[in-house]
């Protein structure tokens, strides 16, 4: 028990100390090993057989095949997925995250991560926008073409503002998104508009034409998700510096890919304890119901896992009405996580809770011998193709993953 202890403090100390920066924009097969050299992609959650991904996954890998020129029809690329053509990997497994199908293909632009404090770092695809995108299942030309353009213009555009401006700290951006009514997982607004803030000026001194540079600042001021994906970047560069702290019952990763939801424990290293995925309950658009929901997917439970999320929701009441719950409920949501986490974060604070630091460090112990689980607010994604989102709402991890973590490591 006293091993644990001491494990579990040096897991809190080096979440608390970690310092995330974002230093650069690149391209997926530059920064990834895993995506050079063949036809290869990234996905959300644990690994998974494409004969049993979730049809949102499917759909959105198939749209990235079709962007890759892999195939010129959405036929054709499932042929190919179907033969055995296109390797498939973990994100998590790659030093990278995703939101919801999290598909990373070769040329996509991607945002880097440095954990200046521990030497871990991270990539994450930029974000695409609400409603009809790729990362929700959805992949008719406009996705594409929005694709292509995130390639051709937002990234390399983005590349040179970020030279200039030099590397931005995205943990204390944070810290103060969540005293100005953000989670940091399904409510970005104050964070966006930190971010915006830092790095508008600087593409100005980028060699873009003014009509380039028009066209990007007006598509991160209509897209209040875009720090979504990078605070996905913070959280796993955050916790990949826990990953293998011997003894420790504390959650280092939280992921589902619509056909399984994974756990890992940093005392147990890199392994996946997994149970079938669950169904969002929330807030479903007009003309939708749970009915035309695909199970719940996405690697933006590290959110939660981190101290954001579901566990700040205290902090940002305004996210009910997207997720289908009260001010009261969200504030409740933050206490319950109290009870199953080790500390409270120094620098993550909710004025609505007297400025108390958000609940940190689930532990397996205590969500097992409770029977509390992790609160995490998600979207919903819809099961059929090119619908995209419907939704928004609160899942539950399976209390399986919990109890298989806790066997092995023999508690």
């Amino acid at each position: 028990m006293e091993k644990t202890e001491l494990a579990n403090r040096e897991v809190i100390s080096r979440i608390q100390k970690a310092q995330v920066y974002l230093v650069g924009v690149s391209t997926a097969e530059k920064e990834i090993p895993f995506l050079r050299g063949r036809k290869a992609l990234l996905h959300s959650g644990p690994p998974v057989a494409w004969e049993d991904a979730c049809s949102a996954m499917k759909n959105a890998a198939l749209g990235a095949m079709v962007y890759e020129g892999w195939a010129k029809t959405l036929d054709e690329a499932r042929a190919l997925a179907d033969g055995g053509a296109v390797a498939f990997g973990s994100a998590n497994e790659n030093h990278a995250v995703g939101p919801m199908a999290g598909i990373v293909s070769p040329s996509m632009p991607v945002w880097i991560f440095e954990n200046s404090a521990f030497g871990t770092g991270a990539c994450v695809t930029f974000n695409e926008g609400l409603g009809k995108t790729l990362r929700f299942g959805a992949n008719t030309p406009d996705v594409i073409d929005r694709l292509r353009w995130m390639q051709n213009k937002l990234g390399p555009i983005t590349a040179e503002a970020l030279k200039a401006s030099g590397p931005l700290d995205l943990s204390r951006m944070i810290a103060r998104g969540v005293q100005r009514g953000d989670e940091a997982h399904n409510r970005n607004k104050a964070c966006t508009g930190i971010f915006f803030r830092a790095i508008a000026p600087y593409y100005l001194k980028t060699g873009a034409s003014r009509d380039d540079i028009f066209d990007v600042l007006k598509f991160f001021d209509g897209n209040d998700h875009t720090f979504l994906n990078l605070s996905m970047g913070v959280c796993k560069a955050t916790m990949d510096a826990v990953i293998g702290v011997e003894d420790s019952t504390i959650v280092s990763c939280m992921c589902t890919n619509g056909h399984e939801f994974g756990l890992r424990v940093a005392g147990a290293g890199e392994k996946w304890f997994t149970a079938p995925a669950a169904f969002a309950e929330g807030n479903y658009f007009r003309g939708f119901t749970a009915a035309d929901a695909s199970p719940t997917l996405g690697d933006s439970y590290i959110s939660e896992a981190s101290g954001l999320g579901g566990s700040a929701m205290g902090a940002a009441p305004g996210i009910g009405r997207f997720i289908g719950i009260t001010a009261a409920e969200a504030i409740d949501v933050s206490l319950r996580m109290y009870g199953i986490t080790d500390a409270e974060h120094e620098r993550f604070r909710i004025p609505a809770l007297n400025f108390r630091g958000t609940p940190l460090g689930i532990d397996i112990r205590k969500v097992v011998e409770t029977g509390v689980l992790p609160v995490i607010n998600t979207g919903i994604a819809h099961r059929e193709p090119g619908i995209g989102q419907i939704g928004a709402g609160i899942v539950y991890p399976p209390m399986e993953c919990f109890r298989k973590a806790a066997a092995f490591m023999g508690l």
